[in-house]
């Protein structure tokens, strides 16, 4: 996004506000005016404040405005029997092959297993990729999952409470049944689930130690983003709004 800023490297406020989408200029001066704009934690309803919008923390009735900055920050739709990886010694198929018009050199944010298909993120913000990745800024992960057999409430209810596999303990934030079809042994259900963890394949070992293992998985949601709208090898850029929770979640 490209920003008009003055000589000294700022950009009135309300200015800024508008060219990054908030509303028009007219409306955030008023905006402003009605106490709902924030600068690094100090209300702003003095009209004509200048701020540098590469550095600024800017909350709009509370919602956080990504900085200006010349950074990409992308949400993929990863084919199942793609690597996680940029490059792979094997010569296998990676996330570069699907990014291959793109001139940064990107980092993906986490992982997502070989035979899983969904979102995964890539940016080339380092900082940022290494936070969000980072255990203690998990942000909620959301899969569905098609597997051998129906988890029964009681199944679905102890996963909520927490399991304890082989390195440690799993709690599910949340799970429901979406659908099930067959009889004995041919059974099968389609669970969402939501999980905090990162673990390696943790979402497989959860259900296969309850009894249900997993034929399919897909990740659909990664904190507010959301998988719907993109076919399998497509991307898109972070809305503002998403990446002003996800750049609060990792506390940049």
């Amino acid at each position: 996004m490209s920003i008009e800023v003055d000589d000294d490297g700022l950009i009135r406020l309300q200015k800024l506000l508008a060219q990054s989408g908030v509303a028009s200029r007219r409306k955030c001066e008023e905006l402003m005016l009605d106490g709902l704009v924030e600068v690094d934690g100090e209300v702003i309803t003095r009209l004509g404040t200048k701020v540098d919008p590469r550095t600024a923390v800017i909350r709009v009735d509370g919602k956080r405005l990504p900085p200006v900055s010349a950074h990409v920050y992308l949400v993929l739709n990863k084919p199942r029997g793609v690597v996680s990886a940029m490059s792979d010694p094997q010569g296998r198929r990676t996330l570069a092959d699907l990014l291959r018009d793109r001139p940064e050199r990107l980092f993906h944010v986490g992982r997502l297993d070989t035979d899983t298909d969904g979102l995964i993120l890539l940016t080339n913000d380092g900082d940022f990729a290494q936070r969000i990745a980072h255990p203690s800024y998990e942000l909620t992960k959301t899969y569905v999952a098609q597997v051998r057999g129906v988890p029964t409430k009681a199944t679905r209810a102890a996963l909520r409470e927490g399991v304890v596999l082989d390195d440690g303990p799993v709690q599910v934030h949340r799970m429901r049944l979406v659908s099930s079809n067959g009889h004995g042994d041919r059974a099968q259900g389609i669970v969402e689930l939501t999980i905090h963890e990162g673990r390696n394949r943790i979402v497989r070992r959860l259900l296969d130690h309850v009894g249900h293992p997993v034929t399919q998985l897909t990740r659909t949601e990664i904190g507010p983003i959301k998988l719907r709208g993109l076919r399998a090898g497509e991307y898109r850029d972070l809305t503002g709004s998403e990446l002003g929770v996800l750049l609060d979640a990792a506390k940049l």
